[in-house]
């Protein structure tokens, strides 16, 4: 499955997209709208998001990127640490090396 719309492979672009969606997450679950979301920004300390909430945003990534980035696949690689500590940064890096896999194939 394909995303209708092309997507860049840039940290730009995918960071862009990423606060995009966890802006919409965090306004329909928990009714803020104003959140910052930045590179250095932790999913568990400061957004605070559950593991129900990391699912939703599997989802949004697939609806996204299509097969191209796997949330799920990069999660389970994992220590239970790293993904306490996970930044928006580092799913952005992860996002982008997917995005350029495909491209290449």
């Amino acid at each position: 499955m394909t995303p209708h719309t092309p997507v860049t492979a840039d940290e730009t672009t995918v960071l862009a997209d990423l606060t995009e969606m966890l802006g919409r997450l965090m306004a329909d679950e928990y009714g803020l709208d104003d959140v910052e979301i930045g590179p250095h920004t932790t999913f568990n300390r400061d957004l605070e998001l559950e593991s129900i909430d990391l699912v939703t945003l599997a989802g949004l990534l697939q609806e996204r990127y299509g097969d191209r980035v796997n949330f799920a696949e990069f999660l389970a690689g994992m220590e239970f640490d790293e993904i306490i500590e996970l930044t928006v940064g580092r799913l952005v890096e992860y996002v982008v090396a997917g995005l350029k896999t495909a491209e290449a194939s």
